[in-house]
């Protein structure tokens, strides 16, 4: 009897550290020395962690390659209307590559634990987005990392359309304006939504877990805020100092 309670006591002390995984936002940039946001040195940084995953921002350009960048523009210029061979001239401020996905995701295969939390960017039209995201699935499962990666995007269009091409794949909406029961509705698997989104629906954590959906929350910076979110149950957080949040 006593084997079988110290065997309940260990278990739940697993959950209750299991409960809350760390997403490292837009990989580990925020080290000393520090790096750059979206830059493989700060994928390799996250896959060091060794936390839950590491989230990148995926974009297109004029000819058609798809490339890592959170901002709509490299310098001056405008991803979409710009060529990768314009790009690739502005080295990022950490003296690396303009990024492609395909570099990305040979350094996300060097360490199979960490996910990938594909991030496909909203474009001008939807049959761009649903270029970008075909595109996106193709080069992931040419690359075999299928199971390795996850989608999230503010375009609902996105999401759908990732659900139609790759149905097995998790994908979750951003946005932030759909209950938990309108993103069961919609098909998707779960809700990345700002924090504050959570703090005005308190009820949503809750309600979301109980249609088995994922919860995740960015950008989580501020340890009273993860606090907060992890007494509510919360399943992941996105975050610039993964480093910090994930013993907590």
């Amino acid at each position: 009897m006593k084997n079988f309670i110290l065997g309940l006591a260990v278990l739940s002390t697993v959950m209750m550290k299991a409960q809350t995984q760390i997403i490292a936002h837009r990989g580990y940039f925020q080290t000393q020395p520090p790096t750059t946001e979206n830059s493989l040195q700060s994928l390799e940084n996250a896959q060091k962690l060794k936390i839950y995953g590491a989230e990148f921002d995926v974009r297109m350009t004029k000819d058609g390659v798809l490339v890592i960048n959170h901002d709509e523009h490299h310098g001056k210029m405008e991803i979409s209307e710009a060529t990768f061979k314009e790009l690739e001239a502005l080295k990022l401020s950490n003296g690396e590559k303009f990024p492609t996905l395909k570099d990305y995701l040979k350094q996300g295969k060097k360490d199979k634990s960490l996910k990938l939390i594909v991030e496909i960017k909203p474009a001008k039209t939807p049959e761009i987005e649903n270029e970008i995201t075909q595109k996106t699935i193709k080069m992931i499962r040419d690359m075999k990392l299928e199971s390795q990666s996850e989608f999230i995007s503010f375009s609902l269009n996105i999401c759908k359309e990732i659900k139609k091409l790759a149905p097995s794949s998790k994908v979750q909406y951003l946005n932030g304006e759909l209950s938990p029961e309108q993103i069961k509705k919609e098909g998707l698997d779960g809700m990345d939504y700002h924090y504050s989104v959570f703090q005005k629906n308190p009820t949503w954590i809750a309600e979301a877990k109980a249609l088995g959906l994922i919860t995740n929350s960015w950008t989580v910076n501020d340890v009273a805020v993860y606090d907060e979110l992890k007494k509510q149950g919360i399943g992941f957080v996105t975050t610039n100092i993964p480093d910090q949040l994930k013993n907590k």
